[in-house]
């Protein structure tokens, strides 16, 4: 239900992002199959779905929303095929990447196509607003995107060992939660420029963002492919970390770790040692919190029409861990 609310929120503009880059007069006939090949299976609603809401929330009116919806979208987008070069992911979700087909040097050139794009686009749409809302909105994407480039920097000094601090990691995951406070502290500013308002949803976003990260790091434990895809190529997830600092257990989950297929028991022997670990059992609590820290954000704000989402969306963070 949420998923088809964030999905409906996103259509629009998801429909603005592809004709815009499909009218760009792109003369590489490789570099338009590449944009092409991405569009067939792009379709993030996160990004614009939570800038949507956020916008709503703060009293803006809908056709003021679209320009600077896609050009969060168009940034995401840029960091996402950038990220697949990092990680050198060939494939997601059964899907080849733009990297995997084409290569390196077109999914950078595609990659930073979007991030001009959306930046420009952001600029743009934002002309129209009071100098201080302008400025505000220019140095939060420049803060937020450089704290997410500096998780993903420092993440990289960490991708294959095993031995990486749970608590390093976590640092770098709450920075990677900058993405999510930036769409909606700036949906808040473009809809209202309110400080009181754009204030509380910076919060909301950062506290979503980091129990969003928390989450796939879980996820990830269930999906064989993307664990092993981890351990061969990134570091373990934040579970594996903390139960692996446990003495006992170390031995145990490396043994299941290195063995060239995992099966289906394989897997639930992980997860039962994994998830009856004390330690794993406190960053859940941990995520407890952050929930009701983030619903208590909720019930601050004014319009009482957008608390509903806002809530439903950090309970959601928590179902079946």
């Amino acid at each position: 239900m949420l998923v088809e609310e964030l999905q409906k929120r996103s259509r629009e503009c998801q429909e603005f992002v592809r004709k815009s880059f499909l009218a760009e007069r792109i003369e590489h006939p490789a570099l338009q199959e590449a944009l092409k090949h991405y569009f067939s299976y792009w379709n993030d609603f996160t990004h614009p779905g939570l800038f949507s809401i956020a916008f709503e929330v703060a009293g803006g009116k809908s056709q003021r929303a679209l320009e600077p919806q896609a050009a969060i979208a168009m940034i995401a987008a840029g960091f996402d095929i950038h990220d697949d070069i990092i990680d050198k992911s060939a494939e997601k979700h059964s899907y080849q990447t733009v990297f995997g087909k084409y290569g390196q040097d077109l999914a950078l050139l595609l990659g930073n196509a979007f991030m001009i794009n959306g930046l420009t686009l952001l600029e743009l749409s934002i002309l129209d607003l009071p100098a201080e809302v302008s400025t505000t909105i220019v140095e939060t994407i420049k803060k937020c995107l450089f704290e997410v480039g500096n998780a993903h920097a420092l993440e990289l000094g960490l991708k294959g060992s095993t031995t990486v601090s749970a608590q390093k990691y976590l640092k770098i995951l709450e920075m990677k939660a900058a993405s999510v406070e930036a769409d909606m502290h700036i949906a808040a500013l473009v809809a209202s420029g309110k400080s009181e308002e754009s204030e509380l949803l910076r919060n909301y976003g950062r506290i979503l963002g980091t129990l969003a990260t928390l989450r796939e790091e879980f996820v990830d434990i269930y999906d064989v492919a993307e664990l092993k895809r981890r351990v061969r190529r990134e570091t373990l997830p934040v579970p594996l970390m903390l139960a692996m600092q446990q003495i006992g257990l170390r031995r145990k989950i490396t043994e299941r770790l290195e063995k060239t297929r995992l099966d289906r028991n394989d897997l639930e022997t992980l997860m039962d040692l994994v998830f009856e670990c004390e330690p794993v059992g406190e960053l859940k609590k941990r995520m407890g919190r952050l929930c009701l820290e983030a619903q208590s954000l909720a019930d601050r704000i004014e319009k009482r029409k957008g608390i509903s989402p806002l809530k439903r969306l950090a309970r959601s963070m928590l179902e079946d861990l």
